[in-house]
Formats: C-alpha cells, structure tokens, sequence
C-alpha cells in the first residue's frame, strides 16, 4: 500500500478501541505498527492524533498511513497464507448468494454460522468469502455483521470503494435492515418505539448487554406486531434505528418479549412448549442500501427450515409480512443527528454569551 487510506467507522465497531478495529478490519496490520504510526503522529482520528487504546465512535473517519512509512529497520511481516477452500466449502458459500454485481454480494447467512472468526469460532463466512473471490480481483470485504445463530441478509462488497461505501451508509444509518421475529406473548401495543441505552453487562467479559441508563449508549428499535398466536407468541417485524450488540434481543426483552430460543437472555421464558424449535427465531428478512453506481439494492432473504416450520406450526402466513418500509428521516441519520446536536450547542452558547452581556451591562449602569 502506497498511498494515505480513510476509512468510515461503522455502527457495528462503534464503542471499540482503534487498536481492535485494525484487528477486525485491517489484520494485516500489526499492533507495533499502529503503535508507530500513533507515536510519530501519522494515525488520524477525525483528523486529530490518535493512540491505540482511543474510544472510536460511529461516523468517525480514520486515517491509515500507507504501510510503508515505518521504521527503516522494523522487521517485514509475514503475511498469512490463507487455508485453500475445498470444492465443497466453495460450492457451499455460493450457494448462499441471493443477489450479486460487480460491486456487491448478498448471502442469506444460515444460522450456526458465524460472521466473523474468535479464539474458539474456526468456522465462519468471512474464512469462506474466499470462495466468492473472482479470478484476478481484490478478495470480498466483509460491511456489517449478524450473530452467529441469526439468518439472514448480509452485504458482502466486492471492491475496497464498495466496502468504503457501504460503511459510510451503515454508519450513516441511511441503510434499512428489516428483521422477522417471533417472540413469547404478545406486546400490547402493535406498533411502538423502543428507545433505551445499552452498555455491555458487567461480569460477563462483554458477552452480554442489558439496559443502562446512567452509562449506556442510545439504542432505538421499532418494531410492528403482523401476526398473533392467541397470547402465546407474536410474529414482529423489528427495525434497529442504531447498531448496537444484540440490541433487538436485548430490546425485546426489555419489553417483557424475549425473542423465542434466546435462552442467553430470556432463559426459560424464552421457549415455548410442544414441537416448537428451540433455535433462535430472530431472521434479517430485508436489507435496502443504496448502491455506489446509482440506484439502490433491495433484497429480501428466504426463512431458515426452523423459522419457517415454526411460523407454519402457529399459522403464520409469510405472504403477510412484507410491510410497506418508510423513509428515513433525515433527522434520524448519523448526519442528521450530528447536525442536530452542532445547532442545539451553538444554541446554547449563544444564550450564555448573551447572559453574559446582560450581566456586564447591569453593572455598568449600576
């Protein structure tokens, strides 16, 4: 790499230390490499010097030297030598692409799969994206992420000015993610907005999230109620206006509706009796994103065989869930947001410089 990177923080790595974003985002990079480039003053932070161990937030613009400005003498370093795919594994991640073009894939991802790889997880869409690569071109990138046991649509970018692009849209929050869910019991209202902070759930080395008022971060999820199963359970459409860890789990249960199978946040409560599967029933049906070459991608991904038995089983009908998805408001953007919150401070100055002006002139005429 020659020439000065800048890339978009997403609503995915928003909250995270910069050291491991370039852990998750660009491996290749060594941490005594970013060590460097933060001490000599190259590494950018929304265009002010940043250290490894900083705070990074969405929206954020990170500025990535190219690799070559290091110490003369800092050792070369190997790169990894990726494990060759087999003709299965190949067959299988391509048989998981529900829409593509030159810029783009999308893949329903099956539950049980993982997005990305961990200490423990070998097993896991990006090691198979490989698999997706054509002949000569750069390796698909990865955009956003789905936890391991939810299905669905996931944006996988063909070219580094896609992934650019598309980071910028899901940290922008102009992307629409549409998610199905059957949850236990009915919500009583059929159409509400849930808006409550979350923060990483002390004691449980960040494995789980639950609400926080005092310190955590804003979290907004709408939701519509399309079908009912007596009071038994409720198929819900939900729609995360941020990106938060396991926010839409996280959200029902706040509610008194934890998502059916999410026995690591609604235990026993989230289960319901007889043949129903205790799987998590939690499917990214829908993703509309604009597209980097004009016009717009808009797919939608089919149920998994155990979601799709289960809505059979409550007499869910799928035909009936495809609402119709608004507009965003441009006051719900990340842009829009900031703008917001820019014109409410300058608000705010403004009206103590002028209390400050009445006070001077009090006592000048007294």
């Amino acid at each position: 790499m020659t020439d000065v990177r800048t890339f978009a923080v997403s609503e995915e790595d928003d909250g995270i230390r910069l050291d491991r974003w370039f852990r998750r985002n660009l491996p290749e990079v060594s941490f005594g490499q970013v060590s460097r480039w933060a001490r000599t003053g190259q590494l950018r932070l929304d265009g002010k010097r940043a250290t490894p161990g900083d705070r990074i937030l969405a929206g954020q613009s990170i500025r990535v030297p190219p690799q070559g400005e290091e110490a003369p003498d800092a050792p070369k370093k190997r790169v990894p030598v990726r494990e060759k795919l087999s003709d299965e594994e190949v067959e299988f991640v391509r048989s998981l692409v529900i829409a593509e073009d030159p810029a783009a894939i999308v893949v329903n991802k099956p539950p049980g799969l993982a997005t990305q790889g961990g200490t423990r997880t070998k097993d896991h869409l990006d090691r198979l994206l490989d698999g997706l690569a054509e002949e000569g071109a750069a390796r698909p990138k990865l955009v956003h992420r789905l936890d391991k046991d939810t299905s669905g649509a996931l944006l996988v970018a063909r070219t580094p000015r896609a992934a650019a692009f598309f980071s910028r849209s899901f940290s922008g929050r102009t992307a629409r993610k549409v998610y199905w869910a059957i949850v236990t019991g009915v919500p009583a209202i059929d159409d509400g907005m849930i808006d409550l902070p979350l923060a990483k759930q002390p004691g449980t080395g960040g494995e789980k999230m639950h609400v926080d008022e005092a310190e955590g971060q804003p979290s907004r999820t709408r939701y519509r109620v399309i079908e009912r199963a007596g009071n038994r359970a409720a198929w819900v459409e939900l729609q995360p206006l941020t990106g938060r860890t396991h926010q839409l789990r996280v959200h029902m249960l706040a509610i008194g509706h934890p998502i059916l199978g999410d026995g690591k946040y609604g235990g026993p409560d989230a289960f319901l009796t007889g043949a129903i599967s205790r799987k998590l029933h939690l499917h990214a049906r829908r993703l509309r994103i604009d597209h980097p070459d004009g016009g717009r991608i808009d797919v939608t991904a089919a149920l998994p065989e155990h979601f799709a038995a289960t809505m059979a089983s409550l007499g869910f009908d799928p035909a009936d869930g495809d609402l119709p998805l608004d507009e965003v408001k441009y006051s719900e953007t990340a842009e829009g947001r900031r703008k917001a919150a820019s014109a409410a401070a300058k608000a705010r100055r403004k009206e103590r410089k002028g209390e400050r002006r009445s006070r001077r002139r009090g006592q000048v005429g007294g």
